[in-house]
């Protein structure tokens, strides 16, 4: 496949119409697959471990998750015992999605309405998401999907120092970290519950003493308001999914890169990833996964969402050279490796 090909899941999995019953039900499936996640069963039925009721006798909200379950066909029951199925187990590697939408997003979801007559408003004092949600979605996604293709990409790449921009819980950084002895990492992200769950996690691997997990807004970096020691050490970059918010100014949409290499002037390779806008919505009959969640959730926040053209053309005016342009596991997502020039 030519590095510039659309695979052929982007154009979509999903039938349209939407039936009313598809709909009503997939609502209902996406939720018992978090709630599902949330008590640690997603992770078993991935594995394809057996559930037993005798283990839930006593819980009958337990029990009417796994019948559930049954009913989207996650799970198959055999008297006593409920057996994941092959849908099970594709579920559970897609449980980040499910961890973003329902558990990061169901509040900007639930609210659209209210968002677009104006009634209500995207803002820390009425609606928002929830952040650690977003993290842990981020997460899931990147150990299920991601990581194999990252990994592959950082072999060719020699560095001692790496930032995370948006780094959520820190799990990327960490284990990128980790795979590479000697090295150290930081993880920069503007949520305090994703920070604290970071460096949680960052002590829990003992890694402490070469990650370090920063709560900071990104834009207050690359303006040089939030001085860093380690900036100056960093000598390669990587984000993932934030720099659709880091443009959404268009006074300063411009400027981003070139900030981005200020903030960090000894960093010669940047690592950076994203999900894009559509230049179209081809196949009409049919939707991919997390485009329409991806694009109707930044609309209600109002964050402008761009075309891969438009971030080609930004990170060349910035003075990168794309050396490297891979598709990501996401439907419209695109990793690129970028060299200064």
């Amino acid at each position: 496949m030519n590095k510039y090909d659309i695979p052929e899941q982007w154009h979509g999995q999903a039938s349209t119409p939407i039936a009313p019953a598809d709909a009503y039900n997939g609502y209902i499936a996406a939720n018992v697959i978090f709630a599902l996640d949330r008590l640690g069963l997603m992770e078993r039925i991935g594995r394809g471990d057996r559930l037993y009721t005798e283990d839930y006798a006593d819980n009958g909200r337990a029990l009417a998750l796994l019948r559930a379950a049954t009913c989207c066909g996650y799970l198959k029951a055999d008297d006593d015992v409920y057996i994941p199925t092959e849908a099970g187990r594709e579920i559970a590697r897609s449980r980040g999605y499910f961890t973003w939408a329902v558990g990061g997003y169901n509040e900007v979801f639930g609210n659209a309405g209210q968002l677009t007559d104006g009634l209500r408003h995207y803002d820390p004092s009425d609606i928002h998401r929830d952040e650690a949600m977003v993290a842990l979605g981020s997460a899931q996604c990147d150990q299920a999907m991601f990581a194999a293709l990252l990994d592959e990409v950082l072999d060719d790449v020699d560095f001692g120092t790496i930032a995370d921009l948006g780094s959520g819980n820190s799990a990327r950084v960490s284990r990128v970290v980790s795979q590479r002895p000697g090295t150290r990492g930081m993880g920069i992200d503007i949520s305090e519950p994703a920070t604290l769950m970071a460096r949680r996690d960052i002590a829990s691997a003992g890694l402490q003493d070469r990650v370090q997990a920063v709560q900071a807004d990104v834009l207050d970096v690359l303006d040089r308001q939030r001085q860093l020691e380690i900036t100056g050490e960093v000598d390669t970059v990587m984000s993932f999914f934030l720099l659709h918010d880091l443009l959404a100014n268009p006074g300063t949409r411009a400027d981003i890169m070139p900030r981005m290499r200020e903030a960090f002037p000894n960093a010669r390779r940047f690592v950076l990833g994203d999900t894009m806008l559509r230049d179209r919505i081809d196949h009409e009959s049919m939707q991919p996964i997390f485009s329409v969640g991806f694009e109707l959730a930044h609309a209600m926040m109002g964050v402008p969402l761009h075309t891969k053209a438009t971030y080609d053309r930004i990170f060349t005016d910035a003075g990168l050279r794309i050396a490297r342009v891979e598709p990501f596991a996401t439907p419209h997502s695109w990793l690129y490796v970028l060299d200064v020039v």
